[in-house]
């Protein structure tokens, strides 16, 4: 079981319920393993990580985060990246908008974070909105710390709290969510 679970609101609905208190940048550094995902991308690949490193804060104060983004498809040993900076979004607090670097500087994405926290064998988690795009549906993520991702029971009570939002497309997107290969 958690020792905590917050689970908050994505921004377009944030006038219906609360939002999530968003983790600090210290708890977001770091590589995370994308275990669960509703995103059609994941379902061909496998070892999905994220890498998040902190910036130094710009001449307007604001810190953004340094987002990599590494995979391999299910049957090649090639890693594929994708490179992108995260921009805390102005007035929503736990969200940030990405823009993509080098040839992908023309795509860009809005992500928030709607619960995280650490299970009883000090795992850490996040679970992760992505609004649709031109390219991709909304989505969810999971990550955990620990390759081997989080127990059955943590998965169901977080697909449970997302469930219990009562809004209908975050029940959809958590009855599609589906495991993501880690080996």
């Amino acid at each position: 079981m958690a020792s905590q679970l917050t689970i908050g609101l994505p921004q377009i609905y944030a006038s219906q319920g609360i939002k999530c208190v968003p983790p600090t940048n210290d708890f977001l550094a770091g590589t995370w393993h994308v275990t669960h995902s509703t995103l059609p991308m994941w379902k061909d690949k496998r070892n999905v990580n994220i890498t998040y490193t902190i910036l130094p804060a710009d001449s307007s104060g604001v810190i953004k985060i340094d987002d990599l983004v590494s995979y391999q498809g299910v049957s090649s040993e090639k890693i594929k990246t994708v490179q992108g900076i995260d921009t805390p979004s102005p007035g929503n607090q736990g969200a940030w908008d990405w823009r993509g670097k080098g040839w992908l500087i023309i795509a860009s994405s809005h992500w928030e974070c709607l619960g995280f926290g650490h299970t009883d064998d000090g795992n850490q988690w996040v679970v992760t909105y992505f609004a649709k795009t031109l390219f991709t549906p909304a989505g969810i993520d999971i990550y955990a710390r620990k390759k081997d991702g989080l127990s059955d029971t943590m998965i169901g009570d977080i697909t449970q709290a997302l469930k219990a939002f009562n809004v209908k497309e975050i029940t959809d997107l958590a009855e599609g969510m589906f495991e993501v290969l880690q080996n």
